[in-house]
């Protein structure tokens, strides 16, 4: 298979809007059986690398592997080898957890023999076994989570693609996802890419983080490693600080904050 050396790999990857460069020139590479950061601010250009690597817009230039496929010229097997979470919730409510994982068996063309007992599986690995059989809309936002991340995991994919899986879910809920997210990579060795704005996620999950700025890659390299870059006793907010243009940011507005004091001093 071409290009299987990394789980994903991108070189130059670009994706355009108009005179907006999203993402400008991108070059990453992720081994097999790891779980990845993808950090930076809003509009740094996370959620579009994300849908370039799921197929969901094509790059402006530039090129993509994901599981060995060529994210524009073999979309279809990339589609086939991938999971994805959205950041917003979308199981559906309608529907109880065992419904939605059978809809997504069929979706995801999982031999009809292995249906129930990959759905079973499921239930019992997310802890959901004895909710399976209620109405979605009565589920916490962290049971919702856990029931999408079955859902993704149902084709064994060899690559999971997570947008903000925590974001808006409580202390407890979010450390449980946690939990789950460890055990799959542990369990199923697949490759999970995550974007994330809370660095205790990317601190306790990720053994690779990427940062991006501006469209551009900005750092890469284990936590340990940006912390030691950015000073002693440093943190992964000061990392992201430092290398996402936050800290610049707010040294311009102190910076102008300041001379606006000093011109009223003086009328």
């Amino acid at each position: 298979m071409i290009g299987d050396a990394f789980a994903i790999e991108t070189h130059l990857l670009t994706r355009c809007y108009e005179s907006l460069r999203a993402v400008d020139g991108l070059d990453l590479q992720v081994p097999y059986g790891v779980i990845f950061g993808l950090l930076g601010s809003n509009g740094a250009g996370k959620t579009t690398t994300l849908k370039m690597l799921t197929t969901l817009i094509r790059p402006s230039s530039g090129s993509a592997t994901v599981a060995g496929f060529d994210v524009v010229a073999s979309a279809s097997q990339v589609r086939e080898h991938i999971g994805y979470v959205p950041q917003l919730l979308s199981a559906d409510g309608s529907l109880t957890a065992y419904e939605n994982l059978l809809l997504s068996a069929r979706l995801y063309a999982v031999p009809a023999a292995e249906r129930q007992v990959r759905i079973r599986a499921a239930l019992e690995f997310i802890q959901l076994r004895q909710a399976a059989h209620r109405l979605v809309r009565t589920y916490s936002g962290g049971m919702i989570r856990r029931l999408e991340l079955a859902q993704a995991m149902l084709h064994r994919p060899r690559v999971l693609f997570l947008d903000e899986p925590t974001i808006g879910l409580d202390p407890v809920a979010r450390h449980t996802v946690w939990e789950r997210l460890t055990d799959l990579q542990r369990q199923y060795q697949v490759t999970i890419l995550l974007t994330t704005h809370d660095m205790e996620e990317a601190d306790r999950l990720c053994g690779d983080v990427a940062i991006l700025h501006a469209g551009r890659l900005a750092a890469h390299g284990t936590t340990a490693q940006l912390k030691a870059q950015v000073g002693e006793q440093a943190t992964m907010d000061d990392v992201f600080a430092h290398f996402s243009g936050v800290a610049e940011q707010t040294a311009r507005l102190r910076d102008t904050t300041d001379v606006r004091k000093i011109a009223r001093r003086l009328g």
